[in-house]
This record gives C-alpha cells, sequence and structure tokens, in this order.
C-alpha cells in the first residue's frame, strides 16, 4: 500500500545514503528560491494543442502559423504534451496526450525529434519562448518503466498498479514518489529537453498531486541549467511559490468570470480576487490568468458557453490582462472558436479568414507588453483597489514610476454608474479603445454600458 506523500521528504532522506543518488539532485542548499525569467516581465502565453491546430496535425504545420503569432503579439508558446501516447488502456481512437508512453520521445504523429528542435529554434529566432507540458504525476500503462520499474508506481490493496485514487483517470498509472530512484530519472528526462532542445520552462500538470519536495528538487536542478518558468497547474497554496514555483493557476478569477450573469458578479467579487493576487503571490511572483484552456474548453465548456456572450468575455479579458499575472490565450480564442475541442480525438479549430476578435486580443497583448505598470515579476506595477459606490463596476489601478493605468469594467448586463474616486491619480490620460487624451478628475462620474469598460494609460 502506498506510502502518504506527505512523508516522502523523510523517506527520501533516509533512503539516500542506500540508493548512492547523486547529491547534486537530492541535496538543496536552505533557502533557494526561484524567479521568473527576465523574458516573462511582459510576456503573453499561448497555449498550443498540436493534434488539434491544424489539418495535419504537426510541428512543421504549425510551424506555418508563427507569423501570425507574432503579429498577435504573444510570447511564451505552451505546447500540450507532445510526447508518444500510450495505447493501453487508451481512451477515444487517439488516447490523452496526458498518458506518457516514453518521456524522451516524440509522438511520431506530430512529427519528429528533429522536427521539433526544427520548430523550437524557429521559435527562437523569432523572439518566442517554449514552455513544454509535463507529466509528472503518473505515465501511460505501456510507458517502459511500468515493467522495469513497477516499484516506480503506486499499488493498490491487491498490490497492483493503480491509477491516481480518486479520479477517473484509467488510462494512467499513478507514480510513488516515495520512490528516490524514480524522482532522479524524472529530473533527468526534464533535462533531457532543457539540454538537447533548448526549451525555456515548464507547465507541470497535476503539481498539487506531486509532493512539493520533489519539485524543490527539479526546480532547482533544472534550473541550474538556464532560467526557466516554472508554472503549476494547481492553486498557489498547494505548492512553495517562490521556491518551486514562480506561478499557479488562477482558477479562483476563471471561476469569478463564470458567474457573469448580471447578478452574483460584483465589484466586491473582484475585490477579493484582487486580494487574493496580492496574498498568494507574494514578492516577485505572480499568477497565470484565462478564461479558457485546454480543459475548460473539453470539458467545461466554450468561454461562449460559460460567460455566455461576446461583450462578456471582452470585458473579462480586459480584466485578466490588467490585473497582476502573466495572461494566457487557448488556441482558436483569438478569432472566437465555439468548438468544444475532443480530447481524446482529431478535432481541428475552426479557423476563419477574420474575427473582429483578432484585433481585440492584439490590442491587448500590445497594452501588457508595451506598459510599465502592467508588466509582470519584479517590475510588477502595484496595484490599488479604487473606491466608488457601484455593485455592478470594479475601479483599479496600476502604477509603476511613471506609467499608470486606470480600470473600470461594468461586470453587468445593464448600465451602470458611479463616482470614481482616483485621488491622485487625476491627470491626463489615453483612452486605450479610442486613442483619444482624457482627463481624470480626482473624483469622476463614470457610465458604461452592459459589459463596457474603460482603460485609461499614462
Amino acid at each position: 500500500m502506498r506510502l502518504s506523500k506527505t512523508i516522502t521528504a523523510l523517506i527520501a532522506a533516509a533512503t539516500l545514503s542506500l540508493t548512492g543518488c547523486a547529491p547534486s539532485q537530492l541535496d538543496i542548499p536552505n533557502g533557494v528560491t526561484v524567479s521568473a525569467p527576465d523574458w516573462m516581465s511582459n510576456a503573453t502565453v499561448y497555449e498550443v494543442n498540436t493534434r488539434s491546430f491544424t489539418t495535419e496535425g504537426t510541428f512543421a504545420a504549425f510551424s506555418t502559423h508563427l507569423d501570425r503569432l507574432k503579429t498577435l503579439g504573444v510570447k511564451v508558446l505552451w505546447f500540450m504534451p507532445i510526447q508518444p501516447i500510450s495505447k493501453e488502456n487508451r481512451k477515444g481512437s487517439l488516447g490523452s496526450p496526458y498518458s506518457v508512453a516514453n518521456y524522451t520521445a516524440v509522438n511520431s504523429e506530430y512529427g519528429t525529434r528533429a522536427d521539433f528542435k526544427t520548430l523550437v529554434e524557429k521559435a527562437h529566432e523569432m523572439g518566442f519562448k517554449v514552455v513544454l507540458d509535463w507529466v509528472a504525476n503518473h505515465s501511460g500503462w505501456d510507458n517502459p518503466w511500468v515493467a522495469k520499474h513497477p516499484d516506480w508506481y503506486s499499488k493498490g490493496l491487491d498490490g497492483k498498479i493503480t491509477n491516481p485514487l480518486g479520479t477517473d483517470w484509467t488510462d494512467v498509472a499513478d507514480f510513488n514518489y516515495d520512490n528516490v530512484d524514480l524522482r532522479n530519472a524524472m529530473i533527468d528526462a526534464m533535462k533531457y529537453w532543457v539540454t538537447h532542445f533548448d526549451i525555456d520552462g515548464f507547465r507541470m500538470d497535476a503539481a498539487g498531486m506531486v509532493p512539493n519536495d520533489f519539485w524543490d528538487q527539479a526546480t532547482y536542478n533544472l534550473t541550474k541549467i538556464k532560467p526557466l518558468w516554472m508554472l503549476a497547474e494547481t492553486q498557489p497554496q498547494e505548492v512553495k511559490i517562490g521556491r518551486n514555483f514562480t506561478s499557479a493557476y488562477n482558477w479562483d478569477l476563471k471561476d469569478t468570470f463564470n458567474k457573469f450573469n448580471g447578478e452574483v458578479t460584483t465589484s466586491f467579487s473582484m475585490a477579493k480576487q484582487i486580494a487574493k493576487i496580492q496574498m498568494k503571490y507574494p514578492g516577485e511572483n505572480f499568477p497565470m490568468n484565462f478564461i479558457t484552456n485546454h480543459d475548460e474548453n473539453s470539458w467545461n465548456g466554450t468561454e461562449y458557453e460559460r460567460l455566455r456572450g461576446v461583450p462578456q468575455i471582452k470585458a473579462a479579458s480586459v480584466i485578466y490582462f490588467t490585473l497582476p499575472g502573466a495572461p494566457l490565450i487557448y488556441n482558436g480564442q483569438e478569432v472566437g472558436n465555439k468548438k468544444r475541442l475532443a480530447f481524446f480525438e482529431k478535432d481541428q479549430i475552426d479557423w476563419p479568414i477574420n474575427s473582429p476578435l483578432t484585433q481585440f486580443y492584439q490590442n491587448l497583448v500590445a497594452l501588457k507588453t508595451n506598459t510599465p505598470a502592467l508588466a509582470i515579476g519584479k517590475n510588477a506595477g502595484k496595484i490599488s483597489k479604487i473606491s466608488g459606490l457601484s455593485d455592478e463596476i470594479t475601479l483599479y489601478a496600476r502604477s509603476s514610476g511613471s506609467s499608470t493605468v486606470l480600470v473600470a469594467v461594468n461586470m453587468s448586463g445593464h448600465i451602470a454608474k458611479v463616482t470614481a474616486k482616483w485621488g491622485d491619480l487625476a491627470g491626463s490620460y489615453t483612452d486605450w479603445t479610442t486613442g483619444k487624451i482624457t482627463q481624470v478628475s480626482a473624483a469622476q462620474d463614470l457610465t458604461l454600458p452592459a459589459w463596457g469598460y474603460q482603460v485609461l494609460t499614462k
């Protein structure tokens, strides 16, 4: 029966002398911290589902979109797992990308190792950074490790390897991180992609289901090679933000957006979200903000189903791009994709020739990229909740040096009014949507249409 993951650190320490594992992977100096690379300071993340991105579903076909994505302005390309997918206990006809059959190989449906290396090199030449999705909590059932190292996996009461308990993930086998050899093998596999392909970071799948002291070891060893962005797919309280990850998912913010019905979501709700970001991400650390991703799209519905319409989507996007954190665009979001992409099958994104949302997101990315007050990490602009007696309109400001951004968003389906008390922030600003100069007073009356917003910069 599997030992609790909460005592993994004790097990690892006790077995170190018996296993002969390299101290460089297990011994971590006290007080080690991790910071996001400087290139994350103004980055927008773009998630790539290689299987669904093009008709071909290959790295080569995706690379033809790099010019378009460069114009969109995104900087970080996060690829869902690119490794071969296990066939044993596979779900659907193609299986889940998160059922990894070999950690140091490439899914032949997408291309070859050389194809992926060529893609990374081209992306780097164009100024992109490349982040890999990494599945550390479990592997596919026909991964060679299952047969060669059954002791690396969790066992049920019957002594057989089990899938992650409490889930319906029957297509994967759960790892046992009480085993030190597994830890070293997993870190070595991650190193392979950094040293051989020069990738720039990892999005760690189900990070909260893996012991924190393993993430301490992994992050310490990986970031010795080069600066990496370490993103945890979990709530920030489930990992050690600032030690093993710089960023985690802002699910709370996404859930708040899902309540955009004009009744539940209020300015008070957003004030709580601002407070949570300030509390859970101390110092240079920050969340990844989003309204959709591969899980939300496939399992919970598109943003059009959850947020109910384009006006709500635009209002939410203005907020998640201007709050502290790195904004995420899921492939197809920038063209208004309304299709739930099948998770275990080939299901291509419909790419329209023109979409009015493309320019909207391009403008938002430019705002994030070029405005010092909206910076991420160590140069992040300070956020201030601005008072105003309104249940519908949320008001806040971001400031860094001489750069200031004032944000007002109506989170209701009807016209709303508020007196915004900008105080010392009064002055001359540029309206982001019109480009016109406007004067802001210390106490200013605002009227916003349903789901309307105003963003002012200087």
